[in-house]
């Protein structure tokens, strides 16, 4: 059961932290994953795909009462063009940040950072048939940035997002953003028949179980989509999961002839290095 409560910005408390935004709509998946979203600062600029330190002010010193921001990456998971700021976040007990993030309600203040950066961005890219997002837990936040930006069908054939997650309970927010995304005035029309949705789970059992490299490397993630000629020439991807995903992608998508890329040099594909998660 997911639990979400909104506020309309009318009702938002006054800017009062460093670079402050103001929550306006909370959602907690599971025990430990929940997404938010902020006002955006009008004057932020940003490509989809990128990040932004997003934070809150630390417990008081004991001897000093001093306070000093908390900040972590985050991925922003809504596309340039949107008004307000997703963010899809884990739950950690006793994490800095995320202890008191995961208690947030709307109205509430977060610190915002305006100076998106990253590495998942369609400038880092060359041209091809087809793009592949390969996602594992809250890695999926970049994408569903990309998702609803319309230079991505512009750009591609197919779209094809992998979420890979322990538990099917963990795999609600990406099954959302594929129904948002269909049905999205921008690129509805496009997704419907461009965008393939491939979730996996790696603990409880589901429709389709294993871990994606796993996938990959024998060759029944081509099998179950049908496709036989990933290269190269008509394949790119981006990356961003954890560590362990991040390093046998990467090996695994040079094994098929793929080279990384950068905003400064565009490759076929990019993986996310900033944070994992």
């Amino acid at each position: 059961m997911t639990e979400q409560s909104t506020v309309t910005l009318r009702t938002a408390t006054p800017a009062t932290l460093p670079d402050a935004q103001t929550v306006t709509e909370v959602e907690h998946y599971t025990d430990s994953l929940f997404r938010f979203r902020v006002t955006r600062p009008p004057s932020l600029r940003f490509r989809s795909g990128e990040f932004v330190m997003i934070g809150l002010m630390s417990d008081p010193d004991p001897v000093t009462g001093k306070q000093k921001p908390l900040l972590r990456a985050y991925s922003i998971a809504s596309p340039a063009w949107d008004e307000t700021l997703q963010f899809y976040s884990i739950k950690v007990t006793d994490g800095p940040l995320t202890s008191k993030l995961q208690h947030i309600q709307p109205g509430d203040q977060v610190i915002l950072r305006p100076k998106p950066v990253g590495t998942l961005v369609h400038d880092a890219l060359t041209p091809a048939k087809r793009i592949w997002f390969f996602s594992t837990g809250t890695g999926i936040a970049p994408f569903a940035s990309l998702l609803r930006e319309p230079e991505t069908y512009e750009r591609f054939e197919q779209v094809i997002l992998t979420h890979s997650c322990r538990d099917v309970a963990e795999l609600k927010f990406g099954q959302e953003l594929i129904e948002d995304t269909k049905d999205d005035i921008l690129v509805g029309e496009e997704a419907q028949s461009k965008l393939i949705y491939y979730p996996t789970t790696t603990r409880e059992t589901s429709t389709k179980m294993g871990r994606i490299t796993t996938l990959l490397e024998d060759g029944s993630l081509f099998a179950d989509l049908g496709i036989a000629d990933f290269n190269a020439e008509n394949d790119r991807a981006m990356v961003c999961g954890s560590m362990g995903l991040n390093t046998d992608m990467k090996r695994i998508l040079e094994a098929y002839g793929l080279r990384e890329g950068a905003n400064s040099d565009p490759g076929d594909y990019v993986i996310e290095k900033a944070f994992v998660g």
